[in-house]
């Protein structure tokens, strides 16, 4: 019997004052199912942790179309259709619409195997400004013995391919309210 004790005295102590504080903590911290408190119907119960703020309802939330969470489909964003459109010859490496970002794969033309370059194009607002996107554009040149240096390179070429996607995005959302504008002409509608 002292030998039991002795290898499982730790194990004696611990259980039993386990259980007093696991007791204790149940008994303090856990609200009781008071039926004053929450009522038996399952839809007033809704309605208070609605109230409280304790819930949410999917349809509502779906139906609403605004949240944190609502994205618009990336073909409706006339900014990443036209960025998408206007490098769509090189092979992308990362499209990440919700993350507001494309990054393509080096790319490089036939006649110059040594030299390639990649385009990091990231989004800083869905609208149509001048300041809407962070274009970097990166150079790599490499010897015969495959040395490569990489540098990134913001210039000329940034500018004319940030002008181009602005012009691009412009036209698209200008086809875009014309599609949903009906036609009027002197007063009258036509279909």
């Amino acid at each position: 019997m002292e030998k039991f004790i002795k290898k499982n005295f730790l194990l004696l102590i611990l259980i039993p004052v386990g259980f007093l504080l696991l007791n204790s903590c149940i008994l303090k911290k856990l609200p009781g199912a008071d039926a004053q408190k929450f009522p038996p119907e399952p839809e007033k119960r809704v309605q208070k942790n609605m109230e409280e703020g304790r819930g949410f309802r999917i349809m509502e939330s779906m139906n609403k179309g605004g949240g944190s969470g609502n994205f618009d489909f990336a073909s409706s964003n006339e900014l990443w259709r036209a960025s998408l459109d206007t490098i769509d010859f090189m092979p992308l490496a990362l499209a990440n619409y919700s993350g507001g970002i494309i990054v393509t794969d080096w790319y490089s033309e036939k006649n110059s195997i040594n030299e390639s370059v990649k385009i990091s194009i990231r989004f800083l607002t869905n609208e149509i400004r001048s300041d809407a996107l962070d274009i970097k554009i990166f150079y790599k040149k490499c010897s015969m013995q495959n040395d490569c240096q990489i540098v990134e390179k913001s210039g000329e070429l940034a500018m004319e391919l940030s002008k181009k996607i602005l012009t691009k995005a412009a036209i698209y959302k200008e086809n875009a309210l014309k599609k949903k504008k009906p036609y009027i002409n002197e007063g009258l509608k036509q279909d």
